[in-house]
C-alpha cells in the first residue's frame, strides 16, 4: 500500500452472498496444470504453469483470464500439500517467491511442501496485465507538498489523468481487479493443484488477501501464516493515514541513528539538527533536482525504503552526507536509481495497486476531504503524507464504484500464526493485534522493538524457529492466554553498523538485484522484499 487515512466513504456493496458462501459440496470442473521447467540461476528447480480462471467468478462459464504460477515441488517422501506464497502489494509479482521461500526455510521443512508462487490477476506474467499510464512516475515529478493552489491542482490533474487512462484502457475489467476476486482465484488454483486444502504464507497486503481467502473458504485452509499484518479496519483510506504517522516516526528513528553516528556522517549529533538538514536538502532539491532527476518527491521515494528496512540506512545516510557535506549529488542519484526508480514492471504493479485499492473499498470522492486530512496529518507527520496522498489520489476519480470490504472475523480456522514488529511503519502494530483478535485460535509472535517490515526469513532466528515449527507440525505458541497481545516475543536484530557506502554498479550497498525480480519478494542478506517498497505494501 503506499497510503493514508481519514473518513472512509463506502461507495458500493458486494453482491449479496458473495462473502458468505464457502465451497460447495461438488467442485466445479477442475482446471488442469502442466508444469514445465523455468529454472533461473538462483532457483534451478523452479517450474512454471498457468491456469485459466473466470474474469467474473459469478459467471464461471464466461470470459476467462490467465494466471501465471511457479512451483518448487516437494522432495520428501510424505507431502504436506501446497503452500501458496504471496509477497504483498497489491500489485506484487509472486512467481519468484516460491524459490525464495523454498531456499530460505529449513531444507527439511521446505521439502515437505509444494511451494507455489503466483502472479495475481493483472500482474506480471498473468494475462491481461495492466499498465494504465506508462511513465507515470517519470522524474522529476511535481513537489508532493503543494506550495499553493496551482501546485495542488497540478498534482490533482496528474492523479485524475491516471484514473482516466485506466478507465479508457481497461473499462469493465476494472470491476474484477479486487481482493475478493483474487481470493476466489486462489481457490481455483487449489482445485487445479488437486488439493482438498491449502496452506498459505503472505506478507503485508498478502496478509489481507489471506484473511479474505480464509473468510470465503475457511474449510479449505490447512495452515495460515501472516507476516506484517494489514489492519482490516479502515481499508484502505484510514489505513493509509495511519501509515503516514508510522512512516514519519520511522524516518525520525533513521535520523536519530544518523545523529548517533555523527563521527561517520558529519550531520550533527542532535537528531533535531539532522532532521532540519534533511528538510533543508529537500527544499534545495525543489529548485535544483539532483542529476535533473531527484526532486523532493523522488527524495521521499528514495528514503521511504528506509522505513521498511533499516539495512538501507547506511547507504541513505551516506548519500545524505555526501549531498550536504561534499556538495556531491551522485550518491543520492544512485540511491534513487537503486531503491526507487520505476520501470515497466513498476508501472504494472502500480496500475494493479490502484485498481485493487480503489475497487476494494470506498474512498472520498470530494477532494476537499483529502485536502483537509492531508494538511492536518502533514503538520504532525510531514515526511511522506502528501507523497502518499498523491500515490492514492487516483481513487478519488476511479471510473468504477467501490465495494464494501468483508468482515474477516473468523471462528472456523485451524490455528493461525501471525508475525508483527512493534515499530513496523507499513503495517503498524495495531493491525497484527486487530487480526489476532478476529481470528479465533490465532497466535501472535511479536518482534519487540523491531521496525522492519516482512520480518520472517530475514535473518531473525527466533522468528524463523516459530515459523518452521508451525509449518512442520502445526504447533503455535500459546503464551498470551492471560490477556497479553503476544503469544511469544523475539528481540530484533541489532541496528546496522554505519558506513559511508556509495553505489556500485547503480545499486547502493545492501540493495538486492542482479537477477532478482524486484517485485517478487526475492531477497538476500536479510533485505526487505522489494515488492513491498511503497506505502502499504
Amino acid at each position: 500500500m503506499q497510503r493514508r487515512a481519514g473518513a472512509l466513504i463506502a461507495a458500493g456493496a458486494l453482491v449479496a452472498g458473495a462473502i458468505a458462501a464457502g465451497p460447495s459440496a461438488a467442485e466445479p470442473r477442475t482446471p488442469s496444470l502442466t508444469w514445465k521447467g523455468c529454472a533461473t540461476k538462483q532457483y534451478p528447480k523452479l517450474q512454471c504453469a498457468s491456469v485459466r480462471v473466470p474474469l467474473d467468478h459469478d459467471e464461471p462459464g464466461g470470459e476467462g483470464i490467465t494466471l501465471a504460477l511457479s512451483r518448487i515441488a516437494h522432495t520428501a517422501k510424505t507431502s504436506q500439500g501446497p503452500l501458496l506464497v504471496n509477497p504483498g502489494g497489491p500489485g506484487g509479482s509472486g512467481r519468484s517467491m516460491a524459490g525464495f521461500v523454498a531456499a530460505s526455510l529449513p531444507a527439511k521443512v521446505a521439502a515437505q511442501y509444494d511451494i507455489v508462487g503466483f502472479d495475481p490477476r493483472g500482474v506480471g506474467a498473468s494475462r491481461p496485465a495492466l499498465d494504465c499510464r506508462p511513465g507515470h512516475f517519470a522524474p522529476p515529478r511535481p513537489d508532493s507538498v503543494p506550495a499553493d493552489q496551482r501546485a495542488e491542482r497540478e498534482n490533482l490533474a496528474r492523479a485524475a489523468s491516471f484514473a482516466r487512462a485506466c478507465g479508457d484502457k481497461y473499462g469493465p475489467l476494472l470491476r474484477h481487479i479486487d481482493t475478493v476476486s483474487t481470493a476466489k482465484d486462489l481457490d481455483v488454483i487449489r482445485q487445479a493443484l488437486g488439493a482438498p486444502r491449502i496452506s498459505y504464507f503472505g506478507y503485508s497486503y498478502g496478509t489481507y488477501l489471506g484473511t479474505v481467502y480464509a473468510k470465503l473458504f475457511p474449510h479449505r485452509v490447512r495452515r495460515l501464516v501472516l507476516d506484517s499484518v494489514v489492519n482490516p479496519h479502515g481499508v484502505w483510506y484510514d489505513v493509509n493515514i495511519a501509515q503516514d504517522f508510522a512512516f514519519d516516526a520511522r524516518h525520525k528513528a533513521f535520523l536519530a541513528w544518523v545523529a548517533k553516528h555523527h563521527d561517520v556522517y558529519r550531520l550533527g549529533s542532535d537528531p533535531a539538527r539532522v532532521e532540519a538538514r534533511w528538510y533543508a536538502m529537500r527544499a534545495e532539491l525543489r529548485t535544483r533536482p539532483a542529476g535533473k532527476r531527484v526532486g523532493p518527491a523522488e527524495l521521499e521515494d528514495t528514503f521511504l525504503p528506509g522505513g521498511y528496512y533499516n539495512g538501507f540506512w547506511p547507504v541513505l545516510a551516506g548519500a545524505f552526507s555526501a549531498y550536504v557535506n561534499d556538495k556531491d549529488p551522485a550518491p543520492l542519484v544512485s540511491a534513487h536509481q537503486g531503491l526507487a526508480a520505476h520501470d515497466a514492471s513498476d508501472d504494472n504493479g502500480y496500475s494493479v495497486y490502484a485498481a485493487v485499492q480503489c475497487r476494494d473499498a470506498g474512498w472520498p470522492r470530494d477532494w476537499g476531504v483529502w485536502h483537509r486530512d492531508s494538511w492536518d496529518v502533514h503538520v504532525k507527520a510531514p515526511f511522506s503524507t502528501w507523497n502518499n496522498a498523491w500515490y492514492n489520489a487516483p481513487c478519488a476519480f476511479w471510473p468504477v464504484e467501490s465495494l464494501t470490504p468483508p468482515d474477516v472475523t473468523n471462528d472456523d480456522l485451524p490455528p493461525v500464526l501471525l508475525f508483527q514488529a512493534t515499530d513496523d511503519a507499513a503495517t503498524p502494530f495495531e493491525g497484527g493485534v486487530a487480526v489476532h483478535h478476529r481470528l479465533r485460535g490465532s497466535s501472535l509472535v511479536v518482534e519487540r522493538g523491531g521496525g522492519n517490515h516482512a520480518i520472517t526469513l530475514a535473518g531473525n532466528a527466533c522468528l524463523d524457529r516459530h515459523l518452521a515449527r508451525y509449518l512442520e507440525t502445526g504447533e503455535v505458541p500459546r503464551g498470551g492466554r492471560n490477556g497479553g497481545a503476544a503469544d511469544a516475543e523475539c528481540a530484533p536484530a541489532p541496528e546496522p553498523e554505519p558506513s559511508a557506502g556509495r553505489a556500485a554498479g547503480g545499486k547502493p550497498a545492501g540493495v538486492t538485484g542482479g537477477g532478482t525480480d524486484p517485485a517478487t519478494g526475492g531477497r538476500t542478506g536479510g533485505a526487505v522484499p522489494q515488492g513491498l517498497l511503497g506505502h502499504v505494501r
